[in-house]
């Protein structure tokens, strides 16, 4: 019987949230290439430049561009929030790696929670505060 080597891998997770999207996020070493629900980043990220930039934001203030790997899955919401919510979870993850990545991530507002959420709409309201048109007559 032979045994084999397994190498073990370091995984480090986050979770990163914003309106309503939620992102589970695993950074595993690797090189640079951002994996979001199986399909490639780029492509399920719509080749949009700013979300992409978004997206490695945290890693870029570390200068670990091309070190990780980034898998995410994420659910609920737009492109909008679910790109800000990877950058929340990369930048967790990044503080699970090494605790003194923490200030670098702060001072720049990678670790904040964006608390803004869509308003629900009030009765008698068209929408959360567009009242219907007045009529004089």
């Amino acid at each position: 019987m032979s045994t084999e080597l397994i190498k073990t891998r370091a995984i480090y997770s986050g979770t990163g949230r914003r309106k309503c999207s939620v992102a589970q996020v695993r950074l595993v070493p690797g090189s640079g290439n951002l994996i979001i629900n199986g399909i490639p980043g780029e492509s399920y990220l719509q080749f949009s430049p700013n979300y992409l930039r978004v997206s490695y934001a945290p890693l870029q203030v570390l200068g670990l561009l091309n070190q990780y790997d980034i898998h995410v899955n994420a659910r609920g919401g737009g492109l909008t929030g679910q790109a800000d919510a990877i950058r929340l979870g990369v930048a967790r993850a990044l503080c699970s790696i090494n605790p003194e990545n923490r200030n670098a991530l702060k001072s720049e507002g990678y670790l904040t929670r964006d608390p803004r959420v869509k308003e629900r709409k009030k009765y008698g309201l068209k929408k959360a505060r567009k009242a219907p048109q007045f009529s004089k007559r």
